[in-house]
């Protein structure tokens, strides 16, 4: 099992940034420019129960994403889980603290690569380069979408 972490302080109460989180169209606003995702089935919001699926290109081949919620507690955070895709295990919690008038927002997620401790050892540094260019991306896109709404 692999963790990567990723927080950062947005100027923003943690209502409003939860509340941008709730957005129908969240997925694409949330998706770096260079990610390939096509958004094919979203339903349920953030509680439990709720899913989205997607179809990652990686290169010219299409892997279906299919995350189920699993984890919900409003204004504070959410948990997703892979049921199908590229990952052998995957959960990502999406913490909301509140912090004054702000809140700090953190992603935190556990994976694990086809091919068990090996292709973690081995691989895993790559998959942690992506996931730190893309959380980098979604809490500057969330910093700036929340500062306009506030």
């Amino acid at each position: 099992m692999v963790k990567f972490k990723y927080s950062s302080l947005i100027d923003a109460p943690v209502e409003v940034v939860w509340n941008f989180h709730e957005r129908p169209d969240i997925l694409n606003l949330l998706t770096p420019p260079w990610q390939h995702i096509q958004v094919i089935h979203r339903a349920g919001g953030l509680e439990v129960g709720a899913l989205s699926e997607v179809r990652i290109f990686v290169g010219p081949i299409p892997l279906k994403w299919l995350a189920v919620h699993t984890e919900y507690d409003k204004y504070h955070f959410f948990t997703d889980e892979q049921r199908e895709g590229m990952f052998e295990y995957w959960r990502h919690r999406h913490q909301f603290t509140a912090e004054d008038h702000t809140t700090l927002l953190t992603d935190d997620i556990d994976f694990s690569l086809p091919g068990g401790f090996l292709s973690d050892f081995f691989a895993s540094w790559s998959v942690m380069m992506q996931l730190d260019q893309i959380f980098r991306y979604r809490h500057e896109v969330t910093q700036r979408e929340c500062r306009i709404h506030h």
